[in-house]
């Protein structure tokens, strides 16, 4: 039997639940925009010192207690292209105990980051908003601008994000998909979907935890700036990630999971368009590749699609069916081809093919490189909100 758990704003279940500004840092009173902003000099609950610590001028300040280290670095891609370094920043130790270090200013945005204590990789065991995924932990710093940002929950209608496990024939167990509906969502409504897909490192969760899907599809559709959709989020982890047959494997048995499992689900539990015109896949690195590998081979169940830092440099070869369709621009409402501006020139470059092919075939396609980051949720955050979910469904 089909398990369904409602969990209204889950985000504080996975420890993104945010503070005000006039409590105390990491709190967890309210769903606020500047959990790292000390208001009160109060540590957080269980913790030891205030880390990290984010002023009004976007300095942060990262401390730890160590007393028999030898060495503390401040490492994670996400930060550390944020500060333009390219190897870990040390700290300095300010007493027989206490490590810190100060960086910045730093542009408002939230930043993966790790410490590297004595050689080995550790979250920051004072910060309280911790992230998982299919990967090891991580922290997670919000440097926090004027107000709250596109990201974060706003004084809007909200929707809803329902969790729900299923059971899989295909994958013989148990997996869960995560949905959101729109402010005021009516059953007697038809609604179009967006199904977006995680990369290797991500859970079925993660859109909406690290990605915030939910809240910038409630601050667009606010605006006015996007039609109400319904997004489901499942797990298209259908291989483990290091499988040496991991390649081979994993497109055949996505698209079965995706034909067979999760469009029926999700057409069975909410009022959705059944029609391809109504339906959207998209993803991040693995998830773009399953978007142009499953997803351009499914012309029969979508008609847009968002590949997210991700391609292929042999794409006139595992994709030649769908570039040479004469009829493709007739069946593709929308197709975003979209990385962030710290990978061009380097993971993009298969991206980049991606674009150049679908040129080269004159395939109508929105090719767009925008926002701060590289291959990193500041980037798929970016995409998400300033491109891909503004033009889903638009009358021309």
């Amino acid at each position: 039997m089909m398990k369904k758990l409602p969990l209204r704003l889950f985000f504080s279940l996975y420890l993104l639940a945010l503070i005000p500004a006039v409590r105390a840092q990491q709190a967890h009173v309210n769903l606020d925009w500047n959990p790292h902003k000390n208001t009160q000099n109060l540590n957080p609950f269980g913790a030891n010192v205030i880390s990290p610590d984010v002023s009004d001028d976007h300095k942060v300040t990262f401390r730890l207690k160590a007393p028999q280290a030898r060495e503390v670095l401040l490492t994670g891609g996400p930060i550390l292209l944020a500060l333009k370094a390219t190897q870990p920043i040390p700290f300095k130790k300010e007493t027989d105990t206490l490590w810190t270090l100060t960086v910045g200013p730093v542009k408002p945005d939230m930043y993966v980051y790790r410490f590297i204590v004595d050689g080995v990789t550790v979250v920051d065991p004072n910060n309280t908003l911790t992230g998982f995924s299919d990967q090891p932990g991580y922290s997670q710093l919000v440097v926090h601008g004027e107000g709250p940002a596109y990201y974060d929950a706003r004084p809007v209608p909200h929707g809803t994000v329902i969790r729900h496990v299923y059971h899989s024939d295909v994958l013989n167990g148990e997996r869960e998909i995560y949905v959101y509906t729109p402010p005021g969502y009516n059953p007697k409504k038809k609604y179009p979907v967006l199904y977006l897909l995680g990369g290797s490192g991500e859970l079925a969760s993660t859109w909406a935890i690290d990605g915030r899907a939910n809240f910038i599809a409630d601050n667009l559709i606010a605006e006015g700036k996007a039609v109400s959709m319904i997004i489901a989020m499942p797990n298209n982890q259908v291989v483990h990630r290091s499988d040496p047959r991991h390649t081979e494997l994993t497109f055949n048995l996505f698209e079965e999971e995706l034909r067979k499992q999760i469009v029926p689900f999700v057409d069975k539990n909410y009022s959705t368009v059944t029609r391809p015109k109504g339906r959207a896949l998209a993803g991040l690195s693995m998830g773009g590749r399953h978007t142009q590998l499953v997803g351009f081979n499914c012309l029969d169940l979508f008609s847009s699609f968002g590949c997210l830092s991700s391609g292929d440099v042999n794409t006139e070869q595992t994709s030649a069916r769908f570039l040479n369709d004469p009829d493709v621009n007739k069946k593709v409402d929308y197709l975003l081809v979209g990385q962030g501006p710290g990978e061009v020139a380097t993971i993009g470059q298969r991206t980049i093919a991606l674009h150049e092919a679908l040129q080269k075939h004159n395939i109508k396609h929105d090719y767009y490189v925008g926002g701060e980051g590289a291959h990193d949720w500041g980037t798929w955050r970016h995409l998400l909100s300033y491109r891909l979910l503004p033009n889903l469904w638009q009358t021309k």
